[in-house]
């Protein structure tokens, strides 16, 4: 397996790109998630184990664990797209190959083939306890490139957080 710290990081500016649109995800807040390697074309996400993320019978929920996947393949894509665009999820397709469990979660997108408009990336999910790590999951996403649309800005309704009135 590939050793991802020995992996170019991504230029300063996409690094602050990638981590800003991470910042105005209010799921991967919820989850506890975060993004903890970000290269051209390949992005981690880690995922800590806790008892909010669980299903009942203490495996992580595959829900958490299918969002952490589908966000590091969108923000993998996200490092190649041009300044002023943004990132959707066209379809995504995981297979769940065994139990979630470990400490954490990793996720990593990786890209198969970018397009002018249609970008294809590598999904996989490890569970890692200590330093071993376990292959959970696997899939394949496509991304669209929304060009001259950049993201909602971070004072928009639909970037803070909800209150109950």
């Amino acid at each position: 397996m590939e050793d991802w710290t020995q992996q170019q990081q991504a230029h300063p500016e996409v690094r602050a790109r990638i981590r800003a649109s991470f910042e105005r995800q209010g799921l991967m807040r919820h989850l506890g998630a975060r993004i903890v390697h970000i290269a051209p074309g390949c992005v981690h996400i880690v995922l800590p184990s806790r008892p909010e993320v669980t299903q009942q019978h203490g495996y992580i929920h595959a829900g958490a664990t299918s969002a952490i996947a589908d966000s590091a393949g969108g923000y993998a894509a996200f490092t190649l797209f041009p300044e002023n665009s943004s990132v959707l999820t066209v379809e995504y397709k995981i297979n769940l190959l065994a139990p979630a469990v470990g400490d954490h979660l990793e996720a990593v997108g990786t890209v198969l083939k970018a397009g002018r408009t249609l970008t294809v990336c590598r999904l996989e999910v490890f569970g890692v306890q200590d330093e071993h790590r376990s292959l959970v999951a696997t899939g394949q996403q496509t991304l669209m490139c929304v060009k001259e649309r950049p993201e909602q800005p971070e004072n928009h309704p639909s970037s803070r957080p909800a209150t109950l009135t």
